[in-house]
């Protein structure tokens, strides 16, 4: 999409808030790569390759079912994951979403991304459906925490107070989504939205993309912020080529000269 069109949209995507009170954010991994971070596919090379060094393709080494059987395996990829996000900061792109929530009566944001970069931005209504690499829990017990990353941790770590295995509150390959955090996602779906943002996800999860066929049911409004074309380009009111941040900025300045 030429710098013309982007230009285009981006006076759509204004109409479209200055109409708007309730609005629904769902990010993926191109939200945080202004940040520094890689997306699915390039972090540290892992799932460039049909397996690791130790014979397992990454979404097996990354499921449930090893973490179970052979826990220093999976949290040997927790780590090198977690190490690759260690330094990143918020972008402007998260900055701005959590601005947004001070502005409008309503903003949600729906996360595939486990970095906790929305968090750290300020946002408080934040759906994070994957769970964050910060927060620990026991396997066996009720014990949990939260770290600031994992240098300070044996690998794999294990609960202060039962000595069993304690993993990342996060979804791995092959199990369930937290039925709490799904409740509210549908809750607020339920409730209803003016506008929909599918930013920086190729919507390869049909819970990701679904939000954006229930706002194309209901007439919401829905724009994707997104260089490449994903499973919900197709569907939406308003497409911005771009990444995220400088698209993110570029609307939220010109919304605010407006309304001044």
């Amino acid at each position: 999409m030429s710098s013309n069109s982007n230009h285009e949209a981006i006076e759509q995507v204004l109409g479209f808030l200055k109409q708007s009170q309730h609005i629904l954010f769902i990010t993926g991994a191109g939200i945080s790569a202004d940040s520094g971070l890689p997306t699915y596919r390039g972090i540290g090379g892992l799932y460039n390759v049909d397996t690791t060094e130790d014979g397992l393709p990454i979404e097996q080494a990354l499921s449930g079912d090893i973490i179970n059987e052979r826990p220093e395996l999976t949290w040997k990829y927790l780590a090198q994951i977690e190490e690759t996000c260690r330094d990143a900061k918020p972008n402007r792109a998260h900055e701005i979403i959590a601005e947004m929530e001070t502005h409008f009566p309503r903003v949600w944001t729906l996360t595939q991304n486990i970095d906790g970069l929305h968090h750290r931005a300020g946002a408080e209504n934040v759906i994070d459906i994957h769970g964050d690499l910060h927060h620990l829990r026991c396997t066996r017990c009720a014990h949990r925490r939260t770290v600031e990353d994992y240098s300070s941790l044996s690998l794999p770590p294990r609960c202060p107070e039962c000595d069993a295995i304690v993993r990342p509150d996060v979804v791995l390959f092959g199990e369930m989504l937290p039925q709490g955090k799904t409740r509210i996602l549908y809750e607020e779906l339920y409730e209803g939205f003016d506008m929909v943002f599918s930013i920086g996800t190729t919507s390869v999860f049909p819970y990701i993309a679904e939000p954006v066929r229930v706002a194309t049911q209901m007439g919401w409004r829905t724009v994707e912020i997104n260089p490449g074309t994903s499973n919900v380009s197709h569907m939406v009111d308003a497409k911005l080529s771009m990444r995220a941040a400088p698209a993110m900025e570029a609307i939220w300045q010109r919304y605010r000269e407006m309304s001044t």
